[in-house]
């Protein structure tokens, strides 16, 4: 089988070794799985694409500070049947990593997602983490820290929408998933063994910043969802 790593990159280079190593020391120990592992290097003003470099992993280039131009930039260069984008500030483990060379192999799936944890974060932001992982199962959505799909899926359905700045990856699910239905393939969003994300949004911004975010999210989200400028805590580069 074999499996491309697409690890979008913007000024990830304090994040983006462990997210590698992680990578490597899970789905790395699997002999029937081949990797590809792409990074591209979101227009980084600091040493990212140097750090993926050094690490092993192919670098690609994308100018535009995107992240669905970024992911579609990663998929363009691989050559694998199976895609997994994961984010730089996540960390792989081994029961995950099971579970999706098990979704590959079944071949009765078209994608996957998995539940996210974030350690050390209060108790609000992991309320909200869990709203999010009860949606995620139950709509069949996948997060984009971690959404494996297959890449003939991918490419039939266009990728990820580069009209939108954020919730891109819950508009590919829907996509993947009305691909699939016909198919009679699977979209397993696992729960067993969650993907740990990094705390470090809920530690650059102030409450006040992350409910103004969201508060525009809901009262204007078209608007919001199309425009970076709208969406500071994903895109003004805070590391």
């Amino acid at each position: 089988m074999k499996l491309a790593v697409v690890i979008p990159a913007f000024n990830e280079e304090q994040l983006l070794p462990g997210c590698i190593a992680s990578v490597r020391a899970t789905l790395g120990e699997f002999a029937d799985v081949e990797l590809e592992l792409i990074v591209v290097d979101n227009n980084s003003t600091d040493q990212t694409a140097q750090v993926a470099a050094r690490e092993g992993a192919r670098v690609v280039f994308e100018s535009k500070n995107q992240i669905a131009r970024a992911r579609n930039a990663g998929a363009a260069e691989a050559q694998a049947d199976w895609l997994l984008f994961l984010d730089a500030d996540s960390r792989l483990n081994p029961g995950l990593a099971a579970e999706l060379r098990q979704a590959m192999a079944a071949g009765d799936r078209v994608a996957c997602g998995t539940a996210m944890y974030m350690p050390g974060a209060p108790r609000w932001a992991r309320a909200m983490l869990q709203i999010w992982n009860l949606a995620g199962r139950t709509f069949h959505w996948a997060a984009g820290s971690f959404l494996a799909c297959r890449r003939d899926a991918f490419l039939t359905v266009g990728g990820f929408n580069e009209d939108l700045f954020a919730a891109e990856e819950i508009d590919l699910s829907r996509r993947l998933k009305q691909w699939a239905r016909p198919r009679g393939l699977g979209f397993p969003v696992f729960r067993r063994h969650p993907l740990e994300t990094s705390p470090r949004k809920l530690e650059l911004y102030t409450g006040r910043e992350i409910a103004a975010q969201f508060a525009r999210l809901l009262f204007r989200p078209v608007r919001s969802l199309r425009n970076r400028e709208a969406l500071a805590i994903w895109y003004d580069g805070r590391r």
